[in-house]
């Protein structure tokens, strides 16, 4: 089915295509918050600064703030002595970085989303209290490592997988407790703490979900398009653990294929040949820029209508650290 172009008269041969929004999407209170530290410090202090590994993953987000001056490394050893700011990333970083740049008398702004500090402190408290703690995530993450680096080597077991929660020993069984990353899938994260519990009935959980909101509103939103698309596009990063899980979430929901795309330039056009509906969403560090720029390159191909579909409302906002609140707003 083609139609016309009322503009100019002609034959209007791009097929047509509903395209389902989903909100919430891209960017959550804690990512906005880390980039406006970066920004606002470069506003205040000058370029450089200082970040400590990606301050969210989003390439397009850091090669941004690159632009403006700020410098990205992974360990403190790599940066000079300065007086410069140092930001750790949202992701949180063990507690042995801070006590390392104190050593130096390095400025710290602290980035860590909120949320994951939460995580930090709950941590510190079961143990404190005599508990095992099993921590629900992806080895290697940053922020597992963040927060396995709250705590002595070994006072943290990962747990990946249900695999996982069925052949770990623990010390005492009645002495257990769980925490978990706050970018997991929602429906796997409740099907290994259900393991767990079926095996260490006393086993003691988060007093709140450790799991995000944004995290799981942006899995329910994906939820409730995803049956009704033929193909989900989530904008966002490889190394981004909630977009990753995004791309999980639409398949298992129904959608035939989902994938993720960082830019418009990487859709790979003969997958979408023949689609009349598209699901579109982003990763919690991935811009609103990016999803228009994608919407953009299917209006060019497609006669598309938009359909935002929304599940929940985000009014939620973080306080910045106390040396920048003085600061306009960008």
């Amino acid at each position: 089915m083609t139609g016309t172009d009322k503009t100019n008269g002609r034959h209007d041969h791009r097929p047509p295509l509903t395209i389902y929004l989903a909100a919430p999407r891209g960017f959550c209170a804690g990512v906005d918050r880390a980039i406006q530290i970066v920004e606002l410090a470069l506003a205040k202090y000058g370029a450089p600064v200082y970040v400590r590994h990606e301050i969210v993953h989003n390439r397009y987000v850091v090669e941004s703030l690159k632009a403006k001056g700020a410098i990205f490394v992974e360990e403190l050893d790599e940066i000079p002595d300065t007086d410069a700011p140092i930001v750790f990333s949202a992701h949180g970083v063990p507690k042995a970085v801070p006590e390392a740049a104190r050593s130096r008398r390095m400025f710290v702004l602290d980035a860590t989303c909120p949320l994951v500090s939460k995580v930090h402190v709950e941590a510190e408290r079961l143990y404190g209290e005599g508990y095992e703690i099993l921590l629900i995530g992806h080895e290697g993450h940053p922020e597992v490592i963040g927060t396995t680096g709250q705590l002595p080597p070994g006072a943290v077991h990962l747990i990946e997988t249900i695999a996982d929660a069925e052949r770990f020993t623990p010390r005492l069984p009645d002495w257990l407790a769980v925490i978990t990353q706050t970018t997991l899938s929602v429906d796997d994260t409740k099907e290994i703490v259900h393991a767990l519990k079926e095996r260490f009935p006393a086993l003691a959980l988060p007093r709140k979900d450790d799991i995000c909101y944004a995290t799981t509103n942006r899995q329910d939103a994906v939820k409730r398009i995803a049956p009704h698309c033929d193909r989900m596009i989530v904008v966002g990063s490889p190394n981004s653990s909630n977009s990753l899980r995004l791309v999980e979430v639409a398949e298992r929901a129904g959608c035939p294929r989902a994938m993720l795309i960082q830019r418009a330039a990487e859709i790979d056009w003969p997958l979408f040949r023949g689609i009349g509906r598209l699901g579109i969403t982003a990763g919690a560090s991935a811009p609103e820029i990016l999803v228009d720029e994608i919407i953009d390159a299917f209006k060019a191909r497609f006669t598309a209508e938009v359909k935002s579909v929304t599940t929940a409302e985000e009014e939620i906002a973080f306080k910045l650290p106390r040396e920048l609140r003085e600061m306009p707003a960008l």
